[in-house]
């Protein structure tokens, strides 16, 4: 559903060409929150602000998720190395909060838009 939510504001606000890769993010940061936060609320921000749009998940786990490398033949594993490697292909970062409950992303919006 996340995926979705995003597709269609993305859309509305005129930022197609961040579709693809922004759902990507967003579904393997809500899909990181469900099976590794123990909380019962998971809660997906999304705005556009200083020519960054910037994707947030938030869950009432504290901890801090980091890039793993993945062997080869692993079937999981690699959601934080694609966000990071989407990230800086879009002139952004990702992070998280001081406690861990909240993971982000940032991805430079083309054309100014803001």
């Amino acid at each position: 559903m996340a995926r979705k939510l995003a597709a269609a504001r993305l859309r509305y606000c005129g930022l197609e060409a961040l579709i693809d890769d922004a759902t990507l993010i967003v579904s393997e940061l809500v899909t990181n929150a469900i099976q590794h936060g123990g909380g019962a609320q998971v809660t997906f921000t999304m705005t556009v602000r200083d020519g960054f749009l910037h994707l947030a998940v938030h869950d009432e786990t504290p901890g801090r998720p980091v890039v793993r490398n993945a062997p080869d033949d692993a079937e999981c594993g690699r959601g934080l190395f694609l966000v990071d490697c989407l990230a800086s292909a879009h002139g952004g970062t990702w992070g998280t909060s001081d406690d861990g409950t909240t993971t982000w992303c940032c991805l430079a919006v083309s054309g100014g838009q803001s």
